[in-house]
């Protein structure tokens, strides 16, 4: 079977047992060294897409994927045949709920803590939230119309010092008119449930209540909402689909979609992979580069047989190939090696931790510290991709100077000596 001479020579030298022991230890350091960076690049990576989907799942579990609200203070007048239109238009839609949302300020004895409170809908909230899910205490149902019952978040609650049952007051940022002067206007309302996101947002900074306790705390005139939270079916398609939405839509309507509202916080995390790649790429770039100093003591090791194959007539081009033949092998198998480590544990991460903690008795991710207590794994092949052809590209490029070192070997200096 034919086989190029340098891919026939550079497979043999890579094969066989060399007499300097140490140059093939330097090898194998290269190889373990490329195969640990790119094992641990795609396992990094892999854990920060899950925390990063973790993060969104929650977030979107509260947050709709598309806003369409008003631009004047007294919001959507006739939100009913709006909601109407958007579904026979648009069928990625999967439900729609209205909203009023605003600022008030909640007080409990000494405890006192500015948050956002949205005004729901239960019976429509339950198409874009999974809000009822999340609550620990309480029921969604419990905030009826009329009742001025609220739900509130966690951390909230703890801040507060309020449990289920108590009755604290509501400040918003609006004045009554009485004779005695200018007061805010506030109302007493009772705790009903407490739930929890997961998310500082939400936990600390949200309340939940009636839509139409929400119209008569800021005085909208009846019927009026201040917009509509949307749901989609893809996450990832609400930017096209708020684009064609708003052609659609009526004069005086704006529309956001979580990528415009979150996106500091999306950007934060793309950021901090990207550092993370270059960070952990390093790794895998000494341990390529490890390959120069391999492939120089080999060509130094194989001078007489560089003179040799010269004098039978092997051009330097033949020379340099079968040094960069050597050196892609050691990359390639490094590389293989990393690539079926790093799938292999990413894959396997969420049982693997589980069994570590319970064997060493340790939590990694302790749950009264960390909203997240479990590591997530979330492989994106393009990742892998990624990585691989970073890998190669750099053992490649490692094999470079020198292969082109031994092409310039003179056969006459190489034999003077032997």
């Amino acid at each position: 079977m034919f086989k190029p001479l340098p891919l026939y020579i550079g497979l043999r030298y890579t094969r066989a047992k060399r007499r300097n022991h140490f140059i093939s230890f330097i090898s194998l350091i290269s190889m373990l060294g490329i195969a640990l960076g790119v094992m641990a690049l795609i396992t990094v990576l892999s854990v920060m897409n899950g925390f990063e989907k973790e993060l969104r799942v929650r977030m979107l579990g509260m947050a709709p994927h598309i806003m369409v609200f008003a631009s004047s203070d007294d919001g959507l007048r006739e939100w009913s045949p709006l909601a109407q239109h958007i579904q026979d238009n648009h069928s990625q839609v999967t439900g729609l709920a209205p909203y009023i949302q605003g600022q008030a300020m909640l007080s409990y004895y000494n405890n006192i803590q500015g948050v956002m409170f949205q005004g729901i809908d239960p019976e429509w909230e339950k198409q874009i939230s999974e809000v009822g899910d999340k609550l620990k205490v309480g029921d969604l149902e419990s905030i009826q119309a009329g009742s001025f019952n609220i739900l509130i978040g966690k951390e909230l609650a703890f801040a507060l010092g309020v449990s289920v049952g108590d009755k604290i007051t509501v400040v918003v940022p609006q004045a009554n008119v009485t004779p005695v002067g200018v007061l805010p206007r506030m109302k007493r309302m009772t705790v009903t449930g407490i739930f929890e996101v997961g998310m500082h947002e939400f936990d600390s900074g949200l309340f939940l209540m009636h839509i139409t306790d929400a119209a008569k705390l800021l005085r909208l005139p009846p019927g009026h909402v201040h917009g509509l939270n949307i749901k989609v079916t893809e996450m990832f398609a609400a930017p096209s689909i708020s684009r064609e939405m708003v052609q659609t839509l009526p004069a005086g309507l704006y529309i956001q979609d979580w990528t415009y509202r979150h996106a500091n916080f999306f950007r934060a995390i793309k950021m901090e992979k990207t550092v993370m790649f270059i960070i952990l790429s390093l790794i895998v770039g000494v341990a390529a580069f490890n390959i120069i100093s391999t492939l120089v003591m080999v060509v130094t090791d194989k001078e007489a047989d560089i003179a040799i194959l010269r004098t039978l007539g092997a051009t330097p081009n033949t020379i340099m190939g079968i040094f960069m033949v050597q050196g892609t092998v050691i990359g390639v198998v490094g590389s293989a090696l990393g690539l079926i480590g790093g799938i292999s544990l990413a894959l396997n991460l969420e049982t693997l931790i589980p069994a570590l903690e319970a064997a060493f008795n340790v939590q990694f991710l302790d749950s009264s510290v960390y909203y997240i207590s479990d590591v997530p794994s979330d492989l994106h092949w393009s990742d892998v991709t990624r990585i691989g052809g970073l890998s190669l590209l750099l053992s490649f490029i490692a094999t470079l100077y020198p292969a082109w070192r031994a092409a310039r070997t003179q056969p006459a200096e190489a034999l003077r000596y032997e």
